[in-house]
């Protein structure tokens, strides 16, 4: 069930609402929260039913694991625990891309045959192993199953996070107001879900129809121009952006409706002004994870410049292949990997030699940053190799320059001046052409000139992440909008929601899924 279909918005969502909060007023708080939990098994299962036994499997399991771990500090069994757990995402997911590989290698015929890969596989099986982790370090503890069900299978993060600690949710089901309908939180709740759902189906999903075209062209073999390839890459990277945008927002959204608060999981990173500022941005959870579990866990920044940028690189080159068994993510995380390591040695650098200082200005920091980042997607969409260095290819000019034929018949001398540089007529349409650049160009102010949700509910604290990312300034200090739009429980407001959520839902008619869901 997506958040974006009518079945959830009109039937899953308010009977969901209404059956939690009269089951606790009139049953009490433990059968609210049973109450909700088969309500979020049912969400998870409408896809697929059998994904059920591998989710409540999981959560049985790490539940004993985690008491256990709790009442004996062993590192054995912690270690034991997540290799369990670690062992489930390599059979659903990358068992056959291993077997793949390995054939291509030796020549033999190994398979598993069809895995049907569980939704949210990744994103539930993470956010267990940082729980087994804080239960080792004494950090929490849970000793009733079914709260920690809640806090695994609560839909509004289920299925694409943010990955959140059992610390961070759960302690927020304990207070008795959490199960009276709180009307401040439903407003609050309700204008963060319409903003959410109006970039997905509004913005991300319009601007798709201009990215699927020149990609489906360069992993089909065919070649593309400069301009189309550029048209195609960054709407691909705008509507990947408008849809995890969205989805974050939407998230936090519907828990808010309930009352809770969940941690802040996208911030603006077409803002950032460098690589490492991206990533603090950009499914924040994820990265916090990573650095967590992962870099710290490797020795972090702890035993010299080498190991410190060979532990960066790791765990990108990992975070890539968290998102998909496929060697362009691998390609895609080592990328990332290579950016921060030259990011961290140009900074050091920076310390050194001062005449270089003038690189710090913001603007061309963006713009190297931007184009970084917008290179990895090219490698993140592309669904062969081939094609994405094609794609790439044509971005540098390798297939020439083209204006689609209407356009250029009506530049008259000016025609003849460009083709002079080498820009040819295509057969490409004028139309489509134009629609996507001014898509390009109204979602590119969108993302990078206008106050997010964060900024705009700053005042109704909207997630766990209050003052770090609000008060940090963007380097367009003329146009930024963030410290002039404050939401506020106004009739303006109430009308300006009124209508995006409309516009949100007069193109249900054609629900897409959400990018993220595959991962």
């Amino acid at each position: 069930m997506l958040f974006n279909s009518i079945e959830f918005i009109f039937f899953f969502l308010p009977i969901t609402l209404f059956v939690f909060f009269a089951v606790a007023k009139y049953k009490g708080n433990e059968a609210a929260i049973f109450a909700l939990v088969a309500a979020s098994l049912f969400f998870y299962g409408w896809w697929n039913p059998s994904y059920l036994i591998i989710l409540i499997g999981s959560m049985l399991v790490n539940y004993k694991l985690g008491g256990l771990l709790n009442k004996n500090k062993n590192k054995s069994l912690l270690i034991f625990g997540i290799s369990l757990n670690l062992a489930l995402i390599i059979y659903y997911k990358y068992a056959g891309f291993m077997a793949n590989n390995w054939n291509f290698l030796t020549g033999s015929s190994l398979s598993f045959g069809e895995i049907l890969l569980p939704l949210a596989i990744s994103f539930f099986t993470f956010q267990q192993i940082a729980y087994l982790v804080d239960s080792y370090k004494g950090i929490t503890s849970e000793y009733k199953f079914l709260h920690y069900a809640l806090f695994v299978s609560f839909f509004p993060q289920l299925i694409a996070g943010p990955i959140v600690h059992h610390k961070q949710m759960l302690p927020q089901f304990s207070s008795n107001t959490r199960y009276q309908l709180n009307t401040n939180h439903l407003k609050i709740g309700l204008s963060i879900f319409a903003i959410g759902l109006f970039k997905k189906t509004v913005l991300a999903d319009g601007v798709a129809v201009y990215a699927t075209p020149v990609f489906t062209m360069v992993d089909s073999g065919q070649d593309v121009d400069m301009l189309s390839a550029w048209g195609g890459a960054l709407a691909y990277t705008l509507q990947l952006y408008f849809d995890f945008s969205g989805y974050s927002d939407m998230a936090i959204g519907l828990a808010r409706i309930f009352g809770i608060v969940l941690p802040l999981n996208f911030y603006s990173p077409y803002k950032a002004t460098s690589i490492s500022e991206f990533w603090r941005r950009w499914h924040i959870t994820l990265s916090t994870f990573l650095r967590d579990y992962i870099y710290i866990a490797l020795g972090g920044n702890r035993n010299g410049k080498i190991k410190r940028y060979t532990n960066l690189f790791i765990t990108m080159l990992l975070g890539g292949l968290w998102h998909g068994a496929g060697w362009n993510f691998i390609i895609w995380g080592a990328l990332h990997g290579s950016y921060l390591i030259v990011n961290h040695g140009w900074r050091s650098l920076l310390q050194r030699v001062p005449f270089l200082g003038f690189t710090r200005i913001k603007t061309l920091s963006w713009l190297i940053t931007f184009l970084a980042v917008v290179v990895g997607w090219v490698f993140f969409r592309a669904t062969t190799l081939d094609g994405a260095l094609s794609m790439l290819a044509s971005m540098v000019g390798a297939n020439g320059i083209e204006l689609p034929n209407a356009i250029m018949s009506r530049l008259g001398g000016a025609a003849e001046l460009l083709q002079g540089f080498g820009i040819q007529a295509g057969n490409t349409g004028g139309s489509a052409f134009i629609l996507t650049w001014i898509w390009i160009i109204c979602l590119m102010f969108i993302a990078i000139c206008m106050p997010n949700v964060q900024d705009i509910f700053a005042k109704a604290k909207p997630s766990l992440s209050q003052q770090h990312f609000v008060t940090s300034d963007t380097f367009w200090p003329l146009l930024s909008l963030a410290r002039k739009v404050s939401w506020a429980d106004t009739t303006r407001w109430a009308l300006f929601i009124g209508i995006i959520l409309a516009l949100g839902l007069l193109t249900l008619n054609q629900v897409s899924e959400f990018l993220y869901f595959q991962f």
